[in-house]
């Protein structure tokens, strides 16, 4: 039993650190509404990938799954603590 927890305390860790990574970068990837902190630092200058509604949306899509991942690892990560 103790080695089961183990393996879900190590994976938890890991998938927390991989999906924390990739949810920042899916969030700074997103399209500036304007005005904002994204002009100031560039995102004022649109790619062929953020001009488009179908990139768009494929980054939003991959966003709301990272941040599923993201819940998922941080319940494992406490539920695998607390025994």
């Amino acid at each position: 039993m103790e080695t089961l927890l183990n393996i879900v305390f190590i994976t938890s860790q890991v998938l927390l650190v991989l999906s924390s990574l990739l949810l920042v970068l899916s969030i700074l990837l997103h399209k500036g509404q304007g005005g904002g902190m994204s002009d100031m630092f560039g995102g004022g200058l649109t790619s062929a990938m953020a001009a488009s509604g179908v990139g768009q949306r494929n980054l939003n899509i991959a966003t709301v799954v990272t941040s599923v991942i993201w819940i998922v690892a941080v319940v494992l990560y406490n539920l695998s603590m607390t025994h």
